[in-house]
């Protein structure tokens, strides 16, 4: 029998087929030393093993790989606590890449989340975490408990408030009391005569010291934690840079003897302002950060909490957890539709603005699909649900915008190169400091040494390096996600930037995907109403898509019976209708029933260099229209293909339709380049020659035979209104399914890149300029210098100014 020790353990297996692999995988398995039961299942490919807690997961795999089969990588989500700066992205990164059976790691500083991919033990992942001195817990669904992270980040924000409130309290009167004298003549001698100079750095000793231990404790903690593991951090620096100056000043106050002449002055002010300005600073920046989720919030607003369910026909109301998939759910007018399903009936508009970005409503009747969070605006309606919980598309929506938060861009790379040297290089920067004004300093040196050494590591402080790109992400996509546009990948976001050309799939996409009437013309003598009448009581008898697309023509017009209804494959219909004998088809059919087509002729041509399927209408054996049926263009594809040209981008079209229908397209929409006549493994190697001709290529389709050239392009933008196969193949999902959004997506693309390009450049060029200046290089010719307070004052502002920064993307609109 178990153990209280023993620990269970499920492990997926690949690779098993039949009944003697199963005992194969649990054979090997049992000659693991410490593991005392197996239980391998062939239907769900898996085991479970029960097992001493000394044996690893990895020790597992091993066995199990050993043997032939396989066992497919896990992700773990883990919510990280107490990472400040991109020193301990770096940190918690190279702890969790050491644990045994890991893969792969991504930590967000912004999302406060680290992503590990492999075979390794949750626990062991955690244990790393907490060895390096952060907190870290297992989160379900990939973090995706927005409820949760909100009160998280509300805790956190009341934590900073209550310690920075207790750090201002007990530092005002040390700041007043060491540099009242600069604000008011007389000051300090009023002060020394009435408590004495002794008394005062007693007085401050005792504040600054509540200051430092209490709210400044968890800088010191995590600072020196960080220091013991040789790997120093944000804190590390403020931790040093504080506690040298409070040491120094200790000293001073009660071993002054231990100084050099001269030397004698305390600090105290220097310690306590710093560590306020930086509670400070992380207090700003923790309000703005939780701004960044916004998107994400409205989001996960939109899902309706309850729903009217038709059980036995009367209606109940039930939390919308419990409705199942093929409940009737009853949506009034002004409700949030609750799940996605089909209108059963009833008819009503729908605004979809908060899913697609489209702001009108459009109109939904029986057998047509509704969205979940989208709201019912004047009709009752009863739908059928399809997708419910995590399946429905609103639940999609916010995992692919939370996926892409937490994703890195290439960009990030190199700022995590960078900032894993940069804070041992400000701790060798800021002991060359204090050596050389030590040696070269004016008297007293080694005050001044001390203070220029404090001001190097306090001004150093890489936070906004490590926010500048995440943030940017964060609200980028979501601004994305409110106008209709999904990054599926960050790298996208990115890639998508430096795009070159924007290749495009013909049907669905810059098309309707649908026949419809573009055109008819009567001959002299018959009215264009009654003859399309006709035409489609004819047509409504046959399936064909061409047919359809007249019928639809008429609206609700009520058509009239027919009779002796014959069809010819290839040619057209001819049908008796109210006593009139009425043809619809093909000129080749004209012919066969003896008409002439010649008095249309010009109007034919034309039609067919526009592309267009010209038909002919004949009553009581006499020609009388000619009419046109064509998937035509959406109608913003024009303005798309325009606002792209001047965007300085290429336009192609790939298609599998017939040369002389995608020249015609083409021509109509403005199109640079056509390959036509090209199936999926066509357009793959039709891809490939533009991205040689053109550079980095988008790739925009909607159908399944497109999932291809999506997953071929460097950057797949899938169509909303497509097949889900497409969407899965893509790095971008275009939720309205209008074109124009292509345009929306790479403008959202540049502005997130040009608003990192932004904080980077701040960022690394506030500490280029600042160190230099914080050491007192400047001193010695302008007189240029900078105290520890405006130091701390200065690096609290840049991580402030990076996260203000990226939130200006809240406000992106397209143009």
């Amino acid at each position: 029998m178990p153990s209280t020790s023993d620990v269970l353990r499920h492990l997926p297996i690949e690779g098993m087929t039949c009944a003697s692999c199963v005992g194969r995988v649990e054979k090997v398995l049992r000659r693991v030393e410490g593991v005392k039961d197996v239980s391998a299942n062939l239907a769900t490919e898996s085991a479970d093993v029960t097992a001493d807690a000394s044996v690893t997961l990895p020790t597992l795999v091993r066995a199990i790989t050993a043997a032939g089969y396989g066992v497919p990588a896990q992700t773990v989500d883990l919510a990280i606590d107490g990472m400040t700066c991109a020193s301990c992205v770096g940190r918690v990164e190279k702890v969790l890449r050491a644990v045994p059976g890991v893969q792969d790691v991504s930590v967000n500083l912004a999302t406060e989340q680290a992503i590990v991919t492999g075979q390794a033990d949750a626990s062991d992942l955690i244990a790393a975490v907490e060895r390096a001195g952060y907190d870290a817990r297992i989160t379900e669904d990939g973090g995706r408990d927005i409820g949760e992270a909100a009160e998280r980040r509300q805790a956190e924000t009341v934590s900073l408030t209550r310690a920075f409130i207790l750090a201002l309290v007990f530092t005002l009167p040390v700041f007043l009391m060491e540099m009242g004298g600069h604000m008011i003549p007389g000051f300090h001698h009023l002060l020394d005569h009435v408590i004495g100079m002794r008394t005062n750095w007693i007085l401050q000793f005792i504040l600054t010291s509540i200051v430092l231990f209490v709210p400044g404790w968890r800088f010191l903690r995590t600072g020196f934690v960080a220091l013991v593991h040789l790997a120093p951090e944000m804190n590390s620096l403020v931790a040093i840079g504080s506690l040298a100056a409070w040491g120094y000043s200790v000293i001073a106050t009660f071993a002054p003897r231990l100084l050099p002449a001269g030397a004698v002055q305390v600090y105290y002010e220097a310690a306590a302002v710093i560590v306020t300005l930086i509670l400070l600073g992380r207090l700003l920046e923790a309000r703005a950060k939780g701004r960044t989720s916004d998107a994400i919030r409205k989001l996960a607003g939109l899902q309706a909490r309850a729903a009217v369910v038709l059980r036995n026909g009367t209606p109940a109301e039930v939390p919308v957890g419990e409705v199942k998939s093929g409940d009737l759910v009853l949506i009034r007018p002004g409700e949030r539709i609750p799940v996605d399903g089909v209108v059963a009936e009833g008819e009503s508009y729908v605004d979809q603005s908060m899913i697609t970005g489209e702001p009108v409503p459009v109109a939904r009747h029986s057998g047509e699909s509704v969205v979940g969070g989208t709201v019912n605006q004047n009709g009752t309606l009863t739908v059928r649900a399809t997708s419910v919980e995590e399946a429905s598309t609103l639940a999609q929506i916010i995992r692919m915008v939370q996926d892409a938060q937490a994703s890195k861009l290439p960009i990030q790379g190199l700022v995590d190169r960078v900032t894993m040297w940069f804070v041992p290089i400000i701790l060798l920067i800021a002991a060359v400091t204090f050596v050389i004004w030590l040696v070269f300093g004016p008297t007293p040196a080694l005050g001044v040494a001390l203070v220029r050494a404090v001001s190097v590591l306090i001004v150093a402080c890489p936070c906004a390096m490590g926010l500048a790109t995440p943030t940017s992400v964060m609200v980028g996509t979501g601004r994305g996600a409110e106008l209709g546009v999904l990054f599926r990948k960050g790298e996208a976001l990115q890639t998508l930037k430096d795009t070159k050309v924007v290749a495009f799939d013909k049907t669905g996409t810059l098309t309707q995907g649908h026949p419809e009437l573009t055109d008819m013309t009567v001959a002299e003598g018959f009215e264009r109403e009654e003859v399309l009448r006709l035409a489609a009581a004819v047509e409504a008898r046959s399936e064909h898509p061409i047919a359809r697309a007249i019928v639809a023509a008429v609206g609700n017009t009520v058509l009239p019976d027919v009779s002796a209804f014959e069809s010819v494959t290839g040619g057209g219909v001819r049908a008796s209708v109210e006593g009139r004998t009425v043809a619809v088809g093909a000129d080749r059919y004209m012919r066969d029933l003896g008409l002439d087509v010649a008095a249309f002729a010009s109007q034919a041509v034309h039609l067919g260099e526009l592309g267009r399927t010209p038909l002919y209408v004949a009553l009581d054996g006499r020609l009388t229209a000619i009419l046109a049926v064509a998937d035509a263009l959406r109608p913003t594809t024009v303005a798309t293909i325009t606002h792209l040209h001047a965007m300085g981008l290429r336009t192609a079209m790939v298609t599998g339709d017939n040369a002389h229908t995608a020249s015609a397209i083409a021509r109509q929409a403005g199109i640079d380049t056509v390959v036509a006549e090209v199936l999926p493994a066509g357009k793959v190697e039709a891809i490939r020659k533009l991205k040689v001709a053109d550079g980095l290529l988008a790739y925009v389709g909607d159908g399944i035979n497109d999932a291809p050239a999506l997953a071929e392009a460097d950057v797949g933008m899938a169509m909303g209104s497509g097949t889900d196969i497409a969407m899965e193949a893509a790095d971008v999902v275009l939720m309205s399914g209008n074109p124009e959004t292509v345009c929306t997506a790479i403008a959202l693309s540049r502005a997130v890149i040009a608003n990192i390009r932004q904080n980077l450049f701040w960022a690394f060029a506030y500490n280029t300029a600042l160190v230099p200046l914080a050491a007192g290089v400047f001193e010695p010719l302008f007189g240029w210098q900078m105290s520890p307070v405006f130091s701390a004052g200065a690096m609290a502002f840049s991580s402030v100014f990076v996260v203000g920064n990226a939130l200006r993307l809240r406000r992106f609109s397209p143009r």
